[in-house]
């Protein structure tokens, strides 16, 4: 890797990669500027390293920031080079994979690195559907290198060291560092939704490998597909016990348990992410009413609400799965919307986006109702309506506008304990059932849980 062999950045992209796979391009690319005395400054790669290589032999573009050159700041060359590695990612249709640690735009090159930003920018907006965009950020993410990676399609973050912020946490009006590190991963992941993963060095490159595997290279080749050694109608005895918690039931339902979990700080009512079925790369999308840890024990409840931020995380998962091609399946668990007053200020509109995602994908649908479907909160959850190809439904799930205990208050306000328990037991036949569901054809089949597997390959 030439002259840059020994440093972190070069040493993050041999850890990525397949053993002895990388092609260096570009490395002896330095800075033109000769301003504030940059002549005499030496900028070997000009801070980035470019090139491709293969993990688990499927080609991959990569470039990996030097902060030991000028705080890995983003300046003319080094913008180019990014955006050289763009262009032929494009015309070979391989992702492409930013290992970040970039101080942010370089002051003596000023305009020359704010037009090589814009032609980054617009290189990845053109990429962007067409071939997979991956960030992982180790160091520092500043300014205009924070937009770039929240373009990127997932977004890594190392748990300790690493800083992505467009303004620094000390210059935010009444905040600092100490009272609130907006800078941080923990952060980024769990209230801005920035980041799909926190972790270490060594588990984000290992994490990153795995979703190339699980990726289509781009949105026509579909080089994703694996053989499939699972049974194909695995019975899976214990679904309907773990359904409260998606995060435990698909991988039950994948491929040798395999299931690769986007965004997981995030909106955690809606739990999305990468399963497989018969080889084959599915995007889920699960309504949480529980929220279990490693133990089994309960540590959040969410009541089958969908919230805003749940939203929000599933309309941008739903977007990526039909860009590339990717069927996805719903689990649906839905009594209704979260209702707070801060939900609120975005309910409507991430509600809006969720319901465009799910009737604009062209991609096979599968919906799979799992518990309560109540009202806007069920359409919006890829129902038949939305255009789900194939609606299944468990024996014991409800399928309506609203609970049958309170419609039938609202229906009869005046009517005393024992009617309106008569009148909750019709209702609750006539039009919560899964069976009345089923005769108008918005059910095609009620399956037992334990089949769900058999059924959604089918």
């Amino acid at each position: 890797m030439s002259n840059t062999a020994q440093t972190l950045a070069s040493g993050r992209i041999a850890a990525l990669l397949d053993e002895n796979s990388f092609v260096e391009i570009g490395a002896a690319v330095t800075a033109r500027a000769t301003d504030f005395n940059m002549n005499n400054t030496d900028t070997p790669s000009d801070g980035v390293i470019t090139g491709y290589g293969l993990i688990n032999e499927s080609l991959v573009y990569v470039y990996s920031q030097d902060a030991s050159v000028l705080g890995g700041s983003m300046g003319e060359m080094h913008a180019k080079k990014i955006s050289n590695i763009y262009a032929l990612a494009m015309k070979m249709g391989a992702p492409v994979i930013g290992l970040v640690d970039c101080a942010g735009l370089r002051l003596q090159e000023a305009t020359d690195a704010l037009h090589g930003f814009g032609e980054l920018y617009m290189n990845q907006t053109m990429a962007s559907g067409v071939i997979p965009q991956i960030c992982a950020v180790f160091g520092t993410c500043g300014g205009g290198m924070a937009v770039s990676s929240a373009i990127a399609d997932f977004t890594f973050m190392e748990e300790k060291k690493a800083k992505l912020f467009v303004n620094s946490p000390n210059a935010i009006d009444d905040n600092y560092v100490e009272k609130c590190n907006t800078a941080s991963a923990q952060f980024q992941a769990e209230k801005a939704g920035m980041v799909d993963f926190i972790g270490d060095e060594a588990a984000i490159l290992a994490d990153i490998r795995d979703l190339v595997s699980l990726l289509p290279a781009n949105n026509e080749d579909d080089l994703s597909y694996m053989d499939c050694e699972d049974d194909l109608n695995r019975v899976c005895a214990d679904l309907e016990a773990s359904a409260a918690d998606p995060a435990i039931t698909l991988p039950m339902i994948s491929d040798s348990g395999i299931f690769f979990e986007t965004k997981a700080e995030y909106g955690k009512d809606m739990v999305t992410g990468f399963i497989k079925l018969n080889g084959t790369t599915v995007g889920a999308v699960a309504n949480r009413s529980t929220l279990y840890d490693e133990e089994g024990n309960a540590v959040e409840e969410f009541n089958a609400e969908i919230s805003a931020r749940g939203c929000e995380k599933a309309a941008k998962f739903v977007e990526f799965c039909d860009a590339f091609n990717i069927p996805v399946l719903t689990l649906t668990n839905a009594a209704g919307f979260k209702a707070t007053k801060c939900s609120e200020k975005k309910m409507a509109a991430a509600a809006a986006a969720l319901t465009y995602a799910f009737a604009e994908a062209t991609v096979p649908k599968v919906n799979v109702v799992v518990g309560k479907a109540y009202g806007s909160a069920y359409v919006t959850m890829n129902s038949k309506g939305l255009g789900a190809d194939v609606v299944y439904a468990w024996p014991n799930a409800k399928i309506g506008m609203m609970g049958a205990k309170l419609a039938v208050k609202v229906m009869y306000p005046e009517a005393d304990a024992k009617e309106l328990r008569e009148k909750e037991a019709a209702y609750a036949e006539l039009q919560n059932s899964v069976a009345s569901a089923a005769k108008r054809g918005y059910v095609d089949s009620v399956i037992e849980a334990q089949d769900t597997r058999k059924y959604v390959i089918g």
